[in-house]
């Protein structure tokens, strides 16, 4: 009975701590930001398949041409994943898909461009291409000097807890030096303004006051007039946050689920294991009892 009782008590325990502690790591998920001192964090990462659906393209068309920049590239996606947009295989920028479809503007090469977008998961896992469309772009600037301005950066989507800074690698290539910078954060803070002399990486930095997923708009003019431009997704939770968005004036809401059916499926063994103990322990007693009357006769 005894070894009953202990094996019940230690599977009651092993099953609750087994069901309970994912649940509390996934809470824990949800506020990332452990920046304050002397708090304590969980966080981790389930392996998931990558996006079985992908994104489309429906604007613009296929075979259309331009002479300005940038253009508006407009599809469908699956909710919650990361839309990159990909021009003859370089990154040209990237967009969080919140309601089923996307909008965001980009830069071309001069003369043809496939345009291809691409989705992709939290653990950056991509889905399948979109449709491919080309288009072709006219660069009257490229004409007159024999250079190209572009923006792209290995990261289409960076982030930092709010009141960090987050720091952003940008490539910046072609043109003719000195180079002018404006960084709008999305958060409604002034343009960060600088100056690059040079083509090269530099890195752009921020510090977000509320959480949220932000729109990040790059742009760079040459000493000739070329201008190019880059969209990226900022986050301001340090990781990407499918459940914490902010609106236009910056606020930012956070859905908290409690769960209970995980107590409420470990009750019944907990009170197994109580009641097979308190049986357990009457035995001992009475057993006790039998063989001190026994002495006492």
């Amino acid at each position: 009975m005894k070894r009953l009782a202990a094996w019940m008590g230690s599977l009651a325990i092993l099953l609750l701590a087994g069901v309970l502690l994912p649940h509390m790591a996934f809470a824990a998920d949800q506020f990332p930001d452990q920046s304050k001192q002397g708090s304590v964090g969980l966080q981790g990462t389930i392996s998931t398949a990558p996006p079985k659906q992908g994104a489309t393209i429906t604007t613009p068309g296929n075979g259309a041409s331009f002479t300005s920049l940038p253009i508006t590239v407009n599809g469908l996606c699956p909710k919650g994943l990361l839309v990159k947009i990909f021009s003859n295989n370089v990154f040209v920028g990237s967009v969080q898909c919140d309601t089923g479809s996307y909008s965001l503007q980009v830069d071309l090469f001069n003369g043809s461009n496939e345009l291809v977008a691409r989705v992709y998961d939290a653990l950056d896992q991509a889905g399948p291409d979109s449709n491919t469309v080309t288009v072709t772009y006219t660069s009257a600037i490229f004409a007159q000097f024999g250079t190209e301005l572009l923006l792209t950066s290995t990261y289409a989507s960076r982030g930092a807890p709010p009141s960090q800074i987050l720091s952003w690698p940008i490539i910046l290539s072609g043109g003719t030096g000195p180079y002018a910078i404006s960084v709008d954060w999305g958060d409604g803070s002034a343009s960060d303004l600088s100056s690059q002399p040079s083509p090269g990486e530099f890195t752009i930095k921020h510090i977000y006051k509320s959480a949220g997923i932000y729109k990040v708009i790059i742009k760079a003019t040459d000493k000739n007039g070329d201008t190019a431009f880059l969209q990226l997704v900022g986050v301001a939770t340090g990781a990407i946050q499918s459940s914490t968005t902010a609106d236009k004036s910056g606020s930012t809401s956070v859905k908290t689920i409690i769960i209970w059916w995980p107590c409420l499926l470990m009750l019944p063994l907990i009170v197994a294991s109580f009641w097979v103990g308190r049986r357990n322990e009457l035995f001992v007693l009475r057993k006790r009892l039998e063989r001190s009357r026994e002495y006492e006769q």
